[in-house]
This record gives C-alpha cells, sequence and structure tokens, in this order.
C-alpha cells in the first residue's frame, strides 16, 4: 500500500535536509512502527507523507497503491484515503468540533462521488465512534481541541480517523503527553481500525505504546535513513538497550 523509495526531503525555507534516502515498504493490513532517537526525520517523515508545504522532496518517490503522490496536495492525499494524526493537534477557535467533523467528512464523501451524510446521520455515527473512544458528546459542542487536555486531542483526533475510515493511517508520536488510561483508550481506538484493507503507521519514541497498538514491523529511522528493521521483537530490544547499539552497527 505505501512503498517510500529513496525519499530525501529538505526543509523548504532554509534548505536544510532532513530525510537522506528513506526506504520502507508497508502492505495492507500491516501495521509499521517506526521508532526513533529525537532528531532523525521521523516527524518530517510523517509531513512529507501528507503534503505539508514546508518541506521539499528533492529526491525519491512516495508510492501510494503502486500511484506516486507528490504532485499531490494535501487534500487530495487525505480524499485518496491517507490520514495524519499530529504530535500536537492543533486548536481551531470559534469552529465547534461537530461542525468540523461534519464538514470534513463531507468534504471527503463529496470528493470521492458519494452523497453527503444528512445530520441525523451523522450524529448517529459520531455517538457511536465517541462511546467507542468513552468521550462525552459534550466536548463536541467545544471549539476544536480548544481548552482539550492531551488525552482529549489524541481521543479527537482518533474519532476523525474513524469517522473518515482512511486506508493509510500515519499517527505521529499520538502517546506524546498521554497517562495510561488515555494511552489505552486511544489504543483501542485504533486497534479498532485494524483491518486487511488498511495500512497504520505508528510514529513513536517508546515500547509503550506498542504494548498495547502491537506491530507487524518495526523500523529504525536515525538520521534521515532507515537503518534496521525487524519484528516486534526489535521495538523491545530498543526499550532494553537503547538506539547506540543499532546505531554503531549501522555506522
Amino acid at each position: 500500500m505505501l512503498e517510500i523509495k529513496n525519499l530525501h526531503a529538505r526543509i523548504a525555507e532554509d534548505g536544510t535536509e532532513i530525510l537522506r534516502g528513506v526506504n520502507l515498504s508497508v502492505k495492507a493490513g500491516e501495521v509499521a512502527a517506526i521508532m526513533g532517537p529525537n532528531g532523525s526525520g521521523k516527524s518530517t517523515l510523517s509531513y512529507v507523507l501528507a503534503g505539508r508545504e514546508d518541506y521539499e522532496v528533492t529526491e525519491g518517490d512516495i508510492l501510494y497503491n503502486g500511484e506516486s503522490i507528490l504532485e499531490m496536495d494535501p487534500a487530495e492525499r487525505a480524499a485518496a484515503g491517507l490520514f495524519l494524526a499530529f504530535q500536537y493537534p492543533m486548536e481551531i477557535p470559534g469552529v465547534a468540533t461537530m461542525e468540523f467533523l461534519k464538514v470534513a467528512v463531507n468534504s471527503q464523501r463529496k470528493a470521492r462521488g458519494e452523497p453527503e451524510l444528512k445530520i441525523p446521520e451523522m450524529l448517529k455515527r459520531v455517538r457511536q465512534a465517541a462511546d467507542e473512544l468513552d468521550m462525552d458528546m459534550a466536548m463536541l459542542k467545544r471549539p476544536l481541541n480548544v481548552g482539550f487536555s492531551g488525552g482529549e486531542k489524541k481521543r479527537a483526533e482518533i474519532l476523525q480517523m474513524k469517522l473518515l475510515e482512511p486506508k493509510l493511517c500515519v499517527l505521529d508520536e499520538t502517546d506524546s503527553g498521554l497517562d495510561i488510561d488515555a494511552l489505552k483508550i486511544v489504543a483501542d481506538g485504533v486497534n479498532v481500525l485494524r483491518s486487511p484493507d488498511r495500512a497504520i503507521v505508528v510514529i513513536t519514541h517508546y515500547q509503550r505504546l506498542l504494548d498495547y497498538i502491537v506491530p507487524d514491523s518495526v523500523h529504525v529511522l536515525y538520521k534521515g535513513q532507515v537503518i534496521k528493521s525487524g519484528q516486534k521483537e526489535l521495538a523491545q530490544e530498543l526499550e532494553k538497550n537503547g538506539y547506540a547499539g543499532i546505531v554503531n552497527e549501522a555506522a
């Protein structure tokens, strides 16, 4: 479903190269974890996948279901089924969460040639998804993410993901700032979305998230390159021994 070939990318403003030849393949039905120390390029990779304009791809390609997405803008990538959950979700004052959800879902349905959902059907879907994530419906009347705790922001992101039903989900350190209870709820929401026709890329620093979202593959990113890949045991090794041994081996 996702194939990244020799991907090089830099910050558009100052030309600083962040990704230096990333190669990665993720199959449909697979949960792939990307781990690495600070500054290794993990968040940059997620932004480049989503099409953020702050970054410029200078070499390589990103294939989604066999087709390059480099010329697609973020909205086109989203309509095609790509979803990015942010490490730090943005607050949008003045826009009620429920209104945001309705516009987002119907914008994607329209882009795909599907009929827009009427308000009763939308409310039904939102209530069901909110119940599964232990979210109070009163939250949805508040401006998006404004005054939300860290856990509430991440639940709101997973709620969006459940409603939009993307085919390729990229979670950028979604465990950041979560206590153990919120982490379990968010992980449960992600696990519900696991399916044979959906791929999930989980970007994280720590093993603890992978105790709840058990990956099929683990890839270590360091200085803009994948330097080692393995199965879930690799994450446990990193938790126990850190990155120094793998970095020295790659060097």
